[in-house]
């Protein structure tokens, strides 16, 4: 790699032409690049050197694919370990000593009644390629074709996973989408379907799913499986509650419909536990896994109950489903987030982290809601100058939110927005972030929300009391 400009000038420069020649050769579909014009050439755990010579924190990582951070001893140290074993790095889904240690350590960590009877399937190299697999093997399992998900959801780009996710612009652009997908209501704080919130709000999401599935002239396909998101990600940062997760697990068993639970990017430790299931304690019929678990590097894979591996050879399959050097930084990555008890470091840094940003609330008014779990945290932005709705909730202001993410770059902050509007900041840093790059985050977070404020001309604070929806869940 080669390193930057001598002179700050002749960096810029560089900089400068490196995103120009970007912008006129790679497709109008790029998205990161747009929001965030940097070019970085090196990187160590949260800290990303751009061409330029500026730092940035990075509370992006990858959109959570990096649990320990970047170029993290202990998954650089495997990866080269393999290339100097000369041991082949492209094998299919050919057994080796790389990925049998990779599959014995992720089964190490699952809920043990799924690992005790638990197949596993290696996909292609993303996480919509292992939802794609997911939804197959249910149907190719049940017999059945309908699929329950929930508005809000995010599954991934590819057609079949794009069809299971909420986002009705991008499905527009895919064949019949959304075809034998039926969509629930997904319990969400701020902004409750049913106009409740907190519990109630959660309950009536279960009711209007099990009434669904028992009314006769719902007019439903039948269902060979129900994906959901324990944590809404790109969808705002929604953590389910662990009640209604349960509910759902019990719904859905007992009707014979196996769960489908995405920890694509909530799993490895991301919201206080290893796996987000573990918080409501559910087991759930089939794991779609990717991002974290290869340590940086692309691999996705779906593992399931033992029951439903009905496939026959070569009904599924990937040519890069054989990752080597993943699996090997994959194996390192999960032994070291469960040796050291890096989801316990998510679940208390995370709390005091939210428990800063939910304060800031009373200070900033474009602050609709602080939420999140473990290092997993959303903060959704509002027009504070508009009328609350018939439920004590605020619009979404997408302007205010990009001119948030826009000065924390400025700041040499890293953030993303997600959220149904793009109106939510989420902040996914490493595992590893210490207690010194959290206050700095937030540091940084807090000046660029008080410009956004300035630049929009927010009115002052004192916008009457917050929507009263009852306790987080």
């Amino acid at each position: 790699m080669a390193p930057p400009p001598r002179h700050r000038s002749d960096a810029r420069t560089a900089a400068e032409s490196i995103l120009r020649r970007q912008a006129s050769r790679e497709s109008a579909a790029r998205t990161y690049a747009r929001s965030l014009p940097i070019v970085p050439v090196r990187a160590r755990g949260m800290t990303i050197e751009g061409a330029d010579g500026r730092r940035y924190l990075d509370c992006l990582a990858g959109a959570g694919t990096l649990a320990l951070g970047h170029n993290h001893p202990v998954a650089l140290e495997a990866i080269r370990a393999v290339l100097d074993s000369e041991a082949p790095l492209h094998v299919l889904d050919l057994a080796t000593p790389v990925k049998d240690a990779f599959t014995t350590a992720l089964f190490e960590t699952l809920p043990p009644a799924l690992a005790e009877r638990g197949r596993i399937q290696f996909c292609g190299p993303a996480g919509t390629d292992a939802v794609e697999a997911a939804v197959k093997l249910v149907r190719t399992a049940t017999g059945r074709s309908g699929l329950l998900a929930f508005c809000g959801a995010y599954h991934g780009m590819t057609a079949g996973a794009l069809a299971a996710s909420g986002a009705a612009a991008a499905r527009a652009a895919v064949a019949e989408p959304g075809a034998g997908v039926t969509r629930l209501p997904y319990p969400y704080e701020y902004r409750c379907p049913f106009g409740t919130g907190g519990e109630r709000g959660a309950e009536l999401s279960a009711r209007w799913t099990q009434s669904l599935l028992d009314d006769p002239g719902a007019g439903v396909h039948p269902f060979a499986g129900m994906i959901v998101e324990p944590v809404q990600g790109e969808g705002g940062v929604i953590p389910a509650p662990d009640g209604w997760l349960r509910t759902m697990r019990r719904i859905t068993e007992e009707r014979g419909i196996p769960l489908v639970v995405d920890e694509v990017q909530t799993g490895v430790g991301r919201t206080g536990a290893f796996w987000a299931v573990q918080h409501s304690g559910i087991v759930p019929d089939v794991m779609v896994l990717s991002k974290a678990i290869g340590g940086s590097l692309p691999l996705a894979v779906i593992v399931y109950r033992d029951e439903l591996d009905v496939w026959r050879p070569g009904a599924h399959a990937g040519t890069f489903r054989g990752n080597q050097l993943a699996m090997a930084a994959g194996s390192a990555t999960l032994r070291f987030v469960c040796e050291n008890r890096l989801d316990q470091r998510a679940a208390s840094l995370g709390t005091r982290m939210l428990s800063r940003l939910r304060a800031l609330a009373a200070h900033h008014p474009c602050i609709g809601e602080a939420r999140g779990r473990g290092l997993m945290i959303g903060v959704e932005i509002v027009d504070a100058d508009a009328e609350r709705d018939d439920y004590g909730a605020l619009p979404a202001a997408p302007r205010i939110a990009t001119a948030v993410q826009r000065e924390a770059l400025r700041r040499g902050l890293i953030v993303e927005l997600g959220g149904r509007h793009g109106s939510v900041v989420r902040l996914l840093p490493p595992l590893t972030i210490t207690d010194e790059q959290a206050e700095a985050v937030l540091d940084r977070l807090t000046d660029a929300i008080a410009a956004a404020e300035r630049t929009a001309h927010l009115s002052p604070p004192n916008h009457g009391a917050p929507p009263k929806h009852g306790a987080m869940p």
